[in-house]
Parts: C-alpha cells; sequence; structure tokens
C-alpha cells in the first residue's frame, strides 16, 4: 500500500526519495535551521511534503548549481523559503502549484481531496495562475495560520504522549 502525497514520510523513504543518504539529511539539519522534520516518540524524525520540498531545494542548490553550504544559508536569510523552494520549481515542470508549505502538483491534489471522500476540481491553467496572484499579505496570513496549527499540534501530540493516551503503540511507533 503506498501512502498519499500529503502523508509523512521517515528519514528512508525521505532519503531514497531524494538520492541521498540518512547521514546527509541529519547533517542539512545542523545547517538550515529551516529543515525541521517532526519527530515523535523515540525521536523518530517524519518528514511532511514541504520539508521534503525544501530539502529537494537545498539538494539543487548544493549538488546542481554548486552552492556551498554557506552560500545556501545567506540566501535563505535573504530570500527566504522561496529562494529554495523556487531552486527545484523547474524540476517540478507544469501543472504544479506553488504554495507556503512548497510545490504540490495538481493531481496530487485531486487524488488526496478524492481519498478523503470529497469532490476534486479540475484546475485549469487560469485558476492556477489566479491562485499565484495572490497577494502577499493574503499569503502571509495563510503562512501564520498553518505554523499557528502546525504548533498547536505539536503542543497537542506532547500532551497527549506525557498523558499517557492517544499514544500510537502501533506500527509505526
Amino acid at each position: 500500500m503506498s501512502k498519499g502525497p500529503l502523508a509523512l514520510r521517515t528519514i528512508s523513504e525521505t532519503a531514497d526519495q531524494l538520492g541521498v543518504q540518512q547521514h546527509v539529511l541529519r547533517f542539512w539539519e545542523t545547517k538550515f535551521p529551516f529543515i525541521r522534520p517532526t519527530k515523535r516518540a523515540g525521536g523518530r524524525r517524519f518528514y511532511r511534503p514541504q520539508d521534503i520540498d525544501m530539502l529537494m531545494g537545498v539538494k539543487t542548490l548544493l549538488y546542481d548549481r554548486g552552492y556551498t553550504i554557506r552560500g545556501v544559508q545567506k540566501l535563505f536569510k535573504d530570500e527566504g523559503q522561496k529562494a529554495i523552494l523556487g531552486a527545484n520549481a523547474a524540476a517540478a515542470g507544469e501543472g504544479s502549484v506553488a504554495t507556503e508549505s512548497g510545490l504540490v502538483m495538481a493531481e496530487d491534489i485531486a487524488e488526496a481531496v478524492a481519498e478523503a471522500g470529497g469532490t476534486a476540481y479540475a484546475f485549469t491553467p487560469a485558476d492556477l495562475a489566479s491562485m499565484q496572484k495572490m497577494s502577499q499579505e493574503t499569503r502571509d496570513k495563510f503562512l501564520d495560520i498553518a505554523k499557528a496549527l502546525e504548533e498547536a499540534q505539536e503542543t497537542l501530540g506532547r500532551q497527549l504522549g506525557r498523558n499517557g493516551r492517544g499514544v500510537n503503540r502501533g506500527k509505526f511507533s
């Protein structure tokens, strides 16, 4: 059974997808503060799709474009996450939507909606263009909301783990 496009990935799955060793991902975490996988019980790392998009951008900059680690750090400091995500935008090709959480393929969005039991909307090129014209203020508000939700999710996870309730003791814990 394969995972959906929005599912969390283990460090092994992420390393395989990027074509790098696991220790490289751990090293990049120490050098790039914007790479922060979710850590679960026992310190296991789980990467979100937006984490993987950032890692792909870092890999493209380091391996394909000849940047140094310090160069990528400076690029992020000066231009932010969009500069990192933009590094692998050409590799994503057409049919992708640039979101604050990274590049998402239009087919992946439709597939995820269908799996959730919803009705997928067929995005036209005009729809994608209008989404990308969203004002910076609106994007910043959505990003603030997403960050608050992530923080709440992490806090809730810590609370559940501390109380011993709701801790997944199944296959992936």
